[in-house]
């Protein structure tokens, strides 16, 4: 190979899953993340279609199978905790026969320890400088002595360093829906069992679910402000919480006390980043850094699995050389990644009730469609294009 060094900023999932194939293929590869440690907690995700087939190849079905979140279902609640329609997990999560959930600190953890004996990792510290030369691209690190790699790949999410620096700022990337969302860890309050509560209100919605006996997630979405607070100021996006539901029932206020102890708190707005070109010289980009559907799209993991697949296949058939294998990567997983970014903005826009009367017809259609014979029949207008965006591309064998 030309070129065989590569340098990841990111250790979430589409980092790792890249270093794990780029490895595979001969390649010696260094992964930055500015944590001092492989994350654990974040929300739930969903891997779908042929993003499976990925896991399947990397040998982490088995390891995937055990951090299921096998929720059982969940139950649209009253202000006043009074269950307004119970769905099964065939409609609490909308997943195809094949497909799977769990915490995304858990697939992390799987993904890192598939890749921790082969690949370097250097945790608590980032890229400050990107600097292209004719044999590489220098790096210079935050904390660590400066380094050269053959290719440098930003797998480090929405608000990415690597695009940043290359690309320019992410106002020209970055499509918002207009809400927001928060997740932390809090105690199993309503001790739940593989369970999940939603309480809607108009342009609101609090979700809680467990997968542990003695922890529990909680999820606020909600209308984004005129002003959104720094990305590091933890305790104004917390205020900013707590004021848009501070009138909003049930046992808000109990779920929002625990918010300053989690040990996970997430905070962000739901938007999409779009490029037209997810490469520029000898530095690319997966995963969310080049196409992040939204946190709410559902789509978001498999797509960077399936993306680092297929970049890190391109690469290695065109034995390292980048100005051939970005192209082709692009051109290869375009149509998937174009149908699912697509698909994710149709659902995180849809998936907020705006009025009383948008949250009275989508209970009663949950609460009808439950107990229908002919359910099966009735979901599948609905399970199609998730189905069909989730298998758009025929994977390879590099």
């Amino acid at each position: 190979m030309s070129e065989k060094t590569v340098l990841i900023s990111g250790a979430s999932v589409a980092g790792p899953a890249l270093a794990y194939w780029l490895h595979r293929y001969g390649f010696t590869v260094t992964v930055v993340e500015q944590a001092p440690a492989p994350r654990d907690g974040g929300y739930k995700v969903d891997v779908r279609g042929v993003a499976m087939d990925v896991l399947r190849r990397m040998g982490c079905a088995d390891a995937v199978a055990a951090a299921s979140t096998r929720i059982r279902g969940g139950q649209w609640i009253s202000g006043t905790g009074e269950p307004l329609a119970t769905l099964g997990p065939d409609l609490i999560g909308l997943r195809a026969p094949g497909d799977d959930e769990m915490l995304r600190g858990d697939l992390a953890r799987i993904l890192y320890d598939a890749t921790r004996a082969d690949v370097e990792y250097l945790f608590g510290d980032s890229i400050t400088r990107l600097t292209e030369r004719a044999d590489g691209v220098e790096v210079t690190f935050q904390h660590r002595t400066p380094r050269v790699f053959d290719l440098v790949i930003g797998a480090d999410g929405l608000h990415s360093g690597v695009r940043g620096q290359i690309f320019g700022p992410e106002t020209d990337f970055v499509r918002h829906t207009g809400m927001m969302a928060c997740v932390y860890t809090i105690p199993n309050f309503f001790d739940l069992d593989h369970w999940e509560l939603l309480y809607p209100t108009p342009g609101h919605v609090v979700q809680v679910y467990s997968t542990h006996p003695s922890e529990a997630k909680v999820q606020f979405i909600f209308p984004a402000p005129p002003d959104l607070p720094d990305r590091r100021d933890i305790a104004a996006q917390q205020r900013l919480v707590r004021t848009a539901f501070a009138d909003a029932g049930w046992e808000t206020r109990k779920l929002l006390s625990a918010m300053a102890d989690s040990p996970d708190f997430y905070f962000d707005s739901v938007s999409q980043v779009r490029l037209e070109q997810w490469w520029r010289g000898r530095v690319a980009l997966v995963g969310d850094a080049a196409y992040c559907p939204s946190p709410l799209a559902g789509q978001g993991t498999s797509m960077a699995l399936v993306g680092a697949y297929v970049l890190a296949g391109e690469l290695k058939s065109a034995a390292g050389e980048h100005r051939i294998a970005f192209p082709n990567y692009q051109r290869t997983v375009g149509a998937y990644i174009d149908q699912n970014l697509t698909l994710g903005w149709t659902n995180a826009t849809r998936m907020v009730a705006s009025t009383p009367r948008d949250i009275r017809m989508q209970t009663a259609m949950f609460r009808m469609l439950r107990r229908m014979p002919w359910k099966g029949l009735a979901l599948r207008p609905i399970m199609k294009p998730i189905n069909r965006a989730a298998n758009a591309i025929d994977l390879a064998d590099y």
